[in-house]
């Protein structure tokens, strides 16, 4: 016999594109239509549904991005509709793109409830499901005309630069043209006939099957004859009588079932929603709203639906802002089709974000869903974010979570990772059993492509037949549609494809880990190998976030020393607050510098409005501390917030100092330029403001490789071969410009300052130096006027390090300096936070800074047998999509190197780097609540002060082991101590932990290598 499969194939992809889908609404009418144009920003529901609406038509015009219109759509039954399914199919004028990246619409009943969304790949509204003829309907449509910014279904390039992600008009003060971005398709009524959508959905995924199996097995040859006999059955001139005859010819082949070793697909509903984005924040919430009206929606219909949602942050704020749609969230929850996961507040960056930002995450997530649901979360799922830090196993394990999903680093350029179930180590040891869907998608459809690829991919075949399918279109939202679910019941037990079973995270985890629980292990951490620009996009927004996190730490120190001394209410509420100001800006496409010029510009000024308000909670709480003693006539009080003491300050306390230290005044060098020189360093700059040496006078050695210059600024064309904003590319470095002449260099009171021009930008820079210091500070101002371009800032040093320290949360990772393998080589942009350190035995060098966190470090060997390793900061880039301004524009930041250093003083100088002393009228000096006492306490760090959450007036102590070895240290309490307990993230009491040792105020403790605790101190009387 005689078949040729490919005519088959391509038979049934054109009858199901061309005949059958279209048949599934078999007829139609118009429906009336009217609209109104909100002027302005989003209105509540109830002011949208009693607006003035005007009549429209279908091919109306509607739109101006990123504005608001609500059309009221209503129509007649007719009776001879009688007895059948009725639906309206309302195409806003959606084109060809994803959901979530164009118009969207979300449809409410004229009493405000909403009933679903609306996207291009979900453009149905049921009306009626057994017509009686003659119902008269009224419904209204809130739609979005969210411009498109990323095009990636066009065939073009989908990173053109564009204004459409700027602030509009009305929120700018600026006037601009109001053109309408979208047409009105289709508004109509129409008879759904669910044989025919039956037979769409049989066809669609035998067909994808067949075309996932071998060519030459014989399952793919019986579905292409079940397919033929079909197609055959069809009269596609009568598609609604004969579809039922077209399904008995295939359900002989969907009712044969897999095999018994068949892999087995944890199908897990899922609608991953950028916080931020392509879009603004204010359109996440109604994105959320949509998404969440659309999957609930579809539980009432398929009870067996399970639905994930994984930033808590959006639950808040449907609860705030859409109390009607969390209505059925809480519904839904109870039934246990919805499941709050994942554990945080938002999905963040965790490259970027601070240790104790990533605690409370954990902290505000959790305590979310506990409070509104009574869950108590195990998993963190994080599927979009660039980059995952080594200390995380630990901080999932201290917020009591059990397992760690991610799909990112299918992403990697390089090296494919080599695991999907495996176990993470994190830089303490601890250990959490992590997945990484080998579908390759966190968007996946439950397609024969999806299925298909991920029992091909799945790299632990043989000991582990499990994964894991997040399904559901996300990243602009929309969720899950019937046609997946469709999918799903009929891949649950059939011949030739993986077993799928729609669950819950939790069920997947559980059968995983008790089946493979002698998983591989990956220690470190979970390098992505793309999107390394997100280390230095957006300085403003990374500043923003720094600043906050180190004023965070400020005002909650100070005011629970105030609460404890001076009875000064702590301010609980302003605190919870601007934590989740903060929290919310770390988002994986806030943060990084990777989002709309909208997002970036509310950042900023979210930031501005928490630095006025922590400024106000810090000097409250100091002024009154420092004018509460006997000593407080005249004078000053310093206060010093870091954990190191300096210059005679306590840490975490204050005294009054007569004299502070200065910097050095600049002397002249005998070849030109000046010298800067405090005993312990000398720092030479010549006349074209390069540092020529930076000698260690303690150690006699110079720190720079001969031949070479210091704070060179290196500038590099940027232009990465795609995600404009998000990567950096290594060919970056085949072309460089040393920026080595100078407008000026001169002596300034305490310093040399620098100024060069080059293109259109300028870059003013002071060097300073102080007394008893070992770290060059330096000062810079950039005005960066540059396109496409990266701004890098060299220390060549002369040191033979294999590799360098860089700073994570609560600790440090080390990376090879050298280019062995290919994973080395890939890693030629690593983040740092306030310190990156290299050494060789007995000397070494680190660069602190206060807002950067790209770094570069290389390594040479020169003519003379020496070796130079170069450590670069990456100061600034100038990508244009998604914001064609992106950096440009006045910027001041900081950064210093710090000669002949070692950890323990890389990570001190990070910290007084980022946390300056303050000074305030009074002179009583301040106790510390908390300080470390005892012999091996140097590498202990304590991190956070803070009162209780319970508002119980305990004192919460967070502290960790900074070097990576074991460390005995005494907590001494300022304050009479009752009782000291080790608790959680969430200060609940850690049972497998044992109690510390307390003698009087002193609680002794052991800390293992990048261990972190948390105490909870009880006062006494």
């Amino acid at each position: 016999m005689h078949h040729d499969r490919i005519v088959t194939e391509r038979r049934v992809a054109r009858v199901l594109d061309l005949r059958l889908r279209p048949a599934v609404y078999r007829e139609s009418i118009p429906l009336d239509i009217a609209r109104w144009k909100v002027p302005g920003e989003p209105v509540p529901v109830s002011e949208g549904i009693d607006a003035p609406y005007e009549p429209v038509r279908t091919g109306a015009p509607w739109g101006p991005a990123w504005s608001t219109t609500w059309f009221r759509i209503s129509g007649t039954v007719p009776a001879g509709w009688a007895g059948q399914r009725v639906e309206a199919v309302l195409d806003l004028g959606f084109g060809a793109t994803q959901p979530g990246f164009s118009a969207e619409g979300l449809v409410y009943r004229p009493d405000g409830s909403p009933v679903k969304a609306l996207n291009p790949r979900n453009a149905w509204l049921p009306i009626t499901e057994r017509a009686e003829g003659g119902e008269r309907f009224v419904y209204y449509i809130e739609a979005a005309a969210n411009p498109v910014i990323f095009d990636s279904g066009s065939g073009g390039d989908p990173f053109v630069p564009t204004p459409a992600g700027g602030v509009p008009s009305w929120l700018s003060g600026e006037t601009a043209p109001e053109t309408p971005l979208y047409r009105l398709n289709r508004m109509d009524l129409a008879v759904f006939d669910p044989t025919v959508w039956e037979l769409v959905q049989d066809l669609d995924v035998l067909s994808g099957l067949m075309h996932q199996l071998p060519e030459d097995s014989t399952r793919r040859w019986q579905l292409v004859h079940a397919v033929d006999r079909a197609l055959d059955a069809i009269d596609l001139q009568d598609i609604g009588g004969t579809a039922a005859r077209a399904r008995d010819a295939l359900a002989p082949a969907l009712a044969s079932p897999a095999h018994a070793g068949a892999h087995r697909v944890s199908a897990v509903g899922h609608a991953h929603i950028d916080t931020a984005w392509l879009w603004p924040v204010r359109e996440t919430v109604r994105k959320a709203a949509r998404t969440v009206s659309n999957v609930t929606a579809l539980m009432d219909d398929h009870p067996g639906f399970r639905f994930v949602m994984s930033q808590a942050q959006q639950l808040a704020w449907l609860k705030e802002q859409r109390p009607e749609v969390f209505a059925r969230v809480v519904e839904k929850v109870r039934t246990g089709q919805f499941i709050p996961t994942g554990s945080l507040w938002i999905e963040p960056d965790t490259n970027l974000s601070g240790g104790e930002s990533l605690v409370r995450q954990f902290v505000h997530g959790k305590r979310f869903y506990l409070e509104e649901f009574g869950v108590e979360t195990e998993d963190m799922w994080l599927p979009d974010t660039f980059g995952y830090n080594a200390a995380l196993p630990q901080l999932m394990k201290l917020a009591g979570i059990k397992w760690f999903l991610t799909q990112k680093i299918s992403w990697n350029a390089t090296n494919p990772f080599p695991h999907h179930t495996f176990w993470w180590e994190g830089i303490d040891g601890t250990r959490i059993f992590s997945h990484f869907p080998p579908v390759d998608s966190y968007n996946g459809d439950l397609s024969g492509a999806d299925i298909g690829h991920t029992e091909r991919n799945f790299r632990d075949k043989g000991p582990a037949n499990r994964s894991l399918v997040p399904f559901g279109y996300g990243d602009g939202g929309g969720g899950p549609t019937r046609e997946m679910l469709a999918r799903a019941r009929r891949l649950e037990n059939l011949e030739g494809s993986a077993r799928i079973e729609v669950e819950g995270p939790a069920e997947f985890f559980t059968k995983a880990q008790a089946e493979y629980a002698d998983a591989p292990v990956w220690s470190g951490e979970l390098y992505l190998e793309l999107h390394r620009g997100t280390l230095t996009s957006q300085l403003a927004t990374k500043q923003g976030n720094r600043r906050s996190e180190h004023l965070l730490r400020e005002a909650e120190l100070w005011s629970a020393t105030a609460a404890l001394r001076t009875g000064l209410p702590y301010p609980y509420e302003l605190l919870d607050r601007v934590w989740k100001t903060v929290l919310l800006h770390q988002f994986h496409d806030i943060l990084p510098g990777s989002s709309i010029a909208w997002v970036h510009r509310e950042a900023e000024a979210a930031y501005a409005e928490t630095a006025r308000e922590l400024g106000e909670v810090i000097d409250s709480a100091q002024r009154t501390l420092a004018a509460s003693g006997v000593e407080a006539a005249g004078g000053e009080t310093v206060f010093n917030a870091a954990p190191h003491t300096r210059d005679g300050i306590p840490a975490l306390g204050a005294a009054r100092r007569e004299r502070a230290a200065r910097p050095v005044e600049p002397g002249p060098a005998r070849a030109g330029g000046f010298v800067l020189d405090n005993g312990l360093v000398r720092v030479t700059v010549d006349a074209r403001g390069l540092i020529t040496s930076a000698c260690d006078l303690t150690a006699g050695r110079e720190a720079l490789a001969p031949g070479t210059v210091g704070n060179l600024l290196q500038l590099h064309q940027d232009f990465p071969n795609q995600w404009d904003a998000w990567d950096v590319d290594s060919f970056y470095r085949n072309t460089v410009r040393d920026l080595t002449e100078a407008d000026e260099v001169a002596a300034v009171p305490g310093g040399v300052r620098v100024v060069r021009s080059f293109n259109s930008s300028r870059i003013t820079q002071v060097l300073r130096l102080g007394e008893g210091s070992r770290r060059l500070d330096v000062e810079t101002d950039v005005d960066w006027r540059e396109c496409e371009k990266i701004l890098k800032a060299a220390f060549p040093l002369d040191l033979r390090a294999a590799e360098s320290s860089a700073e994570i949360p609560f600790g440090h990772v080390r990376r090879p300096t050298h280019t062995n393998t290919s994973w080395d080589s890939a890693r030629f942009e690593i983040c740092a936070h306030r310190y990156l350190h290299v050494e060789e035995p007995g000397w070494g060098a680190a660069l602190v800074n206060d807002s950067s966190y790209g770094h570069d470090v290389t390594r040479d060997i020169r003519p003379d047998g020496g070796t130079t390793t170069t450590v670069r900061l990456s100061l600034l880039r100038a990508p244009l999509f998604p914001d064609p301004d992106c950096d440009r524009g006045a910027h001041r930041l900081r950064y210093g190197l710090v000669i002949g250093a070692g950890l323990r003083d890389a990570v001190r100088e990070g910290y007084h780097f980022n946390l300056p002393e303050r000074a305030v009228p009074g002179g009583a000096p301040v106790e510390p609540l908390v300080r470390l006492a005892g012999e091996t306490t140097a590498d202990v760090v304590i991190e956070t002060v803070k009162l209780a959450d319970d508002r119980s007036g305990r004192v919460v102590v967070r502290l960790y082991e900074s070097a990576g070895g074991r460390a005995r240290t005494t907590l001494r309490a300022g304050f009479p101590l009752a009782g000291a307990q080790i608790t959680d993230l969430l200060e609940r009491a850690l049972t497998d932990e044992p109690a510390p040792a307390v003698e009087g105020r002193d609680v002794h403790l052991t800390l293992r290598p990048f261990q972190i605790l948390t105490l909870c101190l009880t006062p006494g009387e």
